[in-house]
C-alpha cells in the first residue's frame, strides 16, 4: 500500500484526556482523568477508506474529532500532508479545514433550521471564499446539490422539509462544497433506515471514487463498515486493538474482541446463522476513569493471563494486519 498510495494522515500516539471533577467537599481535590482515547497509532492514505468500529464508549468519534481539531488533543501528533495539525493555532487550522471536512450523525441536527438548503451548503464556500460572485456560489451548490442526488430546484426549501435520508445529502453536499481531500464520517448513517443507509453508503463511495476523497468512516454497522471500508480499526476502551484490510479481518478476526464483535454480524444464510457460535463478552465495559491496568480489555476476555495485567500491549504487525495482545503472534 504505501508504494502505491500517497500517505495523507500519519496519527502517532494520539491521546485524549478530559479531567472530570470529583464530587467532593474540598476544592483542592484532583479530577480525575477520563481517558477517551487512550494512544491510538493510524496511517491513511490517499483514496483509502478507513472504517472504525468498536462498542458505544469505545473513543470512536472522540477519536475523529480530535483529528479535525474539534477535539482538543491531550498529547500525540496528527500529521496531515507532512503537517502537525496539533501543532497549529487557530488560523492555521481554520486553513485546513478546507481539505478536511466532516458528516455528522444526526442529519437534521447539524443543519441549521434558520437556512435555507442553498444557504447551509454554501456557507463554507462563503466563509473561505467571501470574494466569489453570488451567482458563482449558487451555480456551484447547484452542481454539488446534483452530485448527491438533490434536485436544484429544492434550492430555496429549508431542512424540516426534507426527509432524513436527503438531509443527510444535504450534510454530505455542505462537506464536499470545498472540494476536501479528506472527509470524516461519523455514524452518517446510524439515524437512517436500513434502505436509506444503503443509498448514502453507495453516494459515499460513489462520491469518492469520482472526487478522489479519503474517507474515515465510523460505524456500529460492522456490515456497512465491511462494504465500504479498505482497512478497519477496531477500538476498545481509548485503545487501537486490531487493524486489517477489510476481507482478512472479517474472514480471520485475531483479537478476542474483535471476535466477539464478528461473531455477532448476522450471516443472510440461515443454515450457517443457525450454526454458527456466538462468543459472548463476560462483564461490563469498565469505566474510562479507571481502566484497567495493562490489557484494557483484559477484564472481559477469556484468554487473558497474569501478563496481561502487567503490560500494555501495542498495536503489532504493520498496516495490512496488526493487533494489540500478549496471545496472539
Amino acid at each position: 500500500m504505501e508504494a502505491q498510495k500517497n500517505l495523507l494522515l500519519d496519527i502517532k500516539d494520539l491521546k485524549v484526556h478530559f479531567d472530570i471533577a470529583q464530587k467532593s467537599a474540598w476544592p483542592w481535590t484532583k479530577p480525575i482523568k477520563l481517558k477517551a482515547v487512550d494512544g491510538v497509532d493510524i496511517r491513511l492514505y490517499e483514496g483509502e477508506t478507513l472504517g472504525v468500529v468498536g462498542e458505544s464508549g469505545c473513543g470512536k468519534s472522540t477519536f475523529a474529532r480530535a483529528v479535525i481539531g474539534l477535539v482538543e488533543a491531550t498529547d500525540g501528533n496528527v500529521v496531515w500532508l507532512g503537517q502537525d495539525l496539533t501543532k497549529l493555532g487557530h488560523a492555521g487550522m481554520r486553513e485546513k479545514r478546507k481539505e478536511i471536512q466532516m458528516i455528522f450523525q444526526d442529519p437534521l441536527a447539524s443543519l441549521n433550521p434558520r437556512m435555507t438548503v442553498g444557504e447551509i451548503i454554501a456557507e463554507p464556500l462563503k466563509a473561505f471564499y467571501p470574494q466569489l460572485p453570488a451567482e458563482e456560489v449558487k451555480q456551484q451548490v447547484k452542481v454539488m446539490m446534483t452530485k448527491v442526488g438533490l434536485l436544484p430546484n429544492v434550492i430555496n426549501r429549508y431542512p424540516h422539509e426534507f426527509s432524513g435520508g436527503q438531509c443527510q445529502r444535504i450534510g454530505i453536499a455542505r462537506a464536499l462544497i470545498l472540494k476536501p481531500k479528506l472527509i470524516i464520517c461519523d455514524e452518517p448513517v446510524s439515524a437512517l433506515d436500513v434502505s436509506i443507509q444503503a443509498q448514502v453508503v453507495n453516494l459515499l463511495k460513489s462520491l469518492q471514487k469520482e472526487m478522489g476523497l479519503s474517507l474515515i468512516f465510523i460505524a456500529h454497522d460492522l456490515s456497512v463498515v465491511k462494504h465500504i471500508s479498505d482497512r478497519v480499526l477496531v477500538m476498545y476502551l481509548g485503545n487501537a486493538v486490531e487493524l486489517g484490510e477489510g476481507e482478512a479481518l472479517f474472514a480471520e478476526p485475531k483479537h478476542p474482541y474483535t471476535k466477539a464483535l464478528m461473531s455477532a454480524v448476522p450471516i443472510p444464510d440461515p443454515d450457517l446463522e443457525r450454526k454458527k457460535t456466538i462468543e459472548l463478552l463476560d462483564g461490563e465495559l469498565p469505566s474510562p476513569m479507571n481502566p484497567p491496568s495493562g490489557c484494557v480489555f483484559r477484564t472481559r476476555c477469556s484468554q487473558a493471563t497474569a501478563s496481561c495485567a502487567e503490560k500494555k500491549p501495542q498495536l503489532m504487525g504493520g498496516d495490512v494486519h496488526a493487533v494489540a495482545c500478549l496471545n496472539v503472534h
